[in-house]
């Protein structure tokens, strides 16, 4: 393998991008476990005990992770200019962009522990802990989830610094009026309005510790406000944060589904709003490892698209696998011919599902929409592109059985022949 085909296999695989998406996906579990059990060791090398009888081989097991995590953190470098954003850029700048993204600096900090370690052993003890306990942070990376509430906080940056600046000027309020009412009562548990902030903090979170109460009638109907508004108030961030990060996954889901509807060639041409009319017709389906998705000798009436798992397609001569983001039987949108393969789960999948029905109705409203999908469908099969039953060359070249166009046609064995019973044809 050529320098550059190393470089490229590398960055396919941290990046989880192109066709190694085993390797891909067991580098990221493989760092996801080090991560969690890097979390676990922190915390229990501060126990005295375990510290005494295992300190050694905890040491071992950390410093080996760092090292890890340096080691990823220099191949991340070393293919940051392979980013699309950061081609431009060239080998210098590309790097040092990458370094100051947020994802960049946190590989970072999952770094420095080893090299405090190994630099300054002594004296950079608390730091170490508290670096290493800061390596959750990576997670973000590997968690859509956890990456979407982060892009749904920083959404509403702007609300919720409102909703605090609210919830603080209400903190100072209560403690000014209970030092006010409760000074004189008790001198000593409110002897400034800093004492009567902290009992305001405590009263408006609901915690309420008891160390500090109002013992005055007045006092006491006050802090009785406090905290009946202390739900409201600690409810408002909450809720703006619950509704920011429903419409982020919502977004982010509606984005990767139309981004997989455009990619069909069968759709390419379409406008990014008739994308997105076609994109609602989308229904969901789960199948099991193992569970058939479609048989050999079915009416080919609907296409699928991965949006998650592995698919098994068994055909005559060969097998290809199919996984997250790629999509098969789309030309049996148009042609509803009987399936000529297997279509099994070859892990847990989460589907969508294109019906020919569903879409022939949009069509009939859409006369425009029809013109253009059918003009599409006719060129392809005039153009020889059906092969191997329902997959089109481009489901095959994602399943990487072909590099390029001309191999298919180069594979004359192969092609399947249109099933020509009456009672299946074209749609109108």
């Amino acid at each position: 393998m050529h320098g550059q085909d190393f470089k490229r296999a590398l960055y396919e695989v941290l990046e989880d991008t192109g066709k190694r998406r085993v390797a891909a996906r067991t580098l990221r579990h493989t760092l996801v476990f080090l991560i969690l059990a890097n979390i676990v060791l922190a915390v229990l090398e501060t126990v005295p005990a375990i510290r005494a009888t295992f300190g050694h081989h905890l040491r071992f097991l950390q410093l080996g992770s760092g090292f890890i995590f340096l080691f990823e953190y220099i191949l991340r470098l070393y293919v940051a200019d392979m980013h699309p954003p950061l081609r431009r850029y060239g080998p210098v700048w590309s790097r040092l962009r990458y370094a100051i993204q947020p994802d960049a600096i946190v590989d970072l900090i999952g770094a420095l522990p080893l090299l405090f370690v190994l630099f300054l052993p002594n004296q950079a003890v608390t730091v170490v802990v508290i670096l290493r306990l800061l390596r959750f942070l990576k997670l973000a990376r590997y968690s859509p989830a956890l990456r979407s509430l982060i892009s749904a906080v920083v959404a509403e940056r702007k609300a919720l610094i409102g909703s605090s600046m609210i919830i603080l000027g209400v903190i100072l309020l209560a403690a000014t009026l209970m030092y006010l009412i409760e000074h004189s009562v008790q001198p000593e548990k409110f002897r400034s309005i800093l004492h009567g902030i902290y009992w305001a903090i405590t009263t408006v979170t609901t915690v309420g510790y008891g160390d500090v109460v109002p013992v005055s009638n007045l006092g006491k109907v006050v802090g009785s406000v406090v905290m009946l508004m202390g739900y409201g108030l600690i409810a408002l961030p909450v809720g703006i944060i619950a509704s920011a990060f429903a419409r982020e996954i919502h977004s982010r889901d509606f984005v990767v589904t139309w981004s997989m509807v455009a990619r069909v060639p069968l759709f390419e041409d379409l406008k990014a709003t008739e994308i997105a009319e076609v994109a609602k017709l989308l229904q969901a389906q789960s199948v099991k490892k193992g569970g058939t998705i479609a048989e050999k000798g079915d009416v080919a009436d609907r296409m699928y698209f991965i949006s998650d798992g592995e698919v098994e397609i068994k055909l005559q001569h060969d097998t290809i696998y199919l996984g997250e983001g790629n999509f098969f039987g789309e030309l049996a949108l148009i042609n509803q011919t009987r399936r000529t393969a297997n279509v099994v789960a070859y892990r847990d999948c989460q589907l969508l599902v294109l019906e020919a029905d569903a879409l022939q109705q949009l069509m009939d409203r859409d006369e425009a929409l029809a013109k253009k999908i059918m003009a599409e469908a006719r060129e392809r099969v005039a153009a020889g592109k059906k092969v191997l039953g329902e997959l089109a060359e481009e489901e095959l070249q994602q399943a990487g059985v072909y590099a390029s166009a001309e191999d298919a046609r180069e594979e004359p064995e192969l092609l399947f022949q249109e099933d020509s019973s009456p009672e299946k044809g074209p749609a109108k």
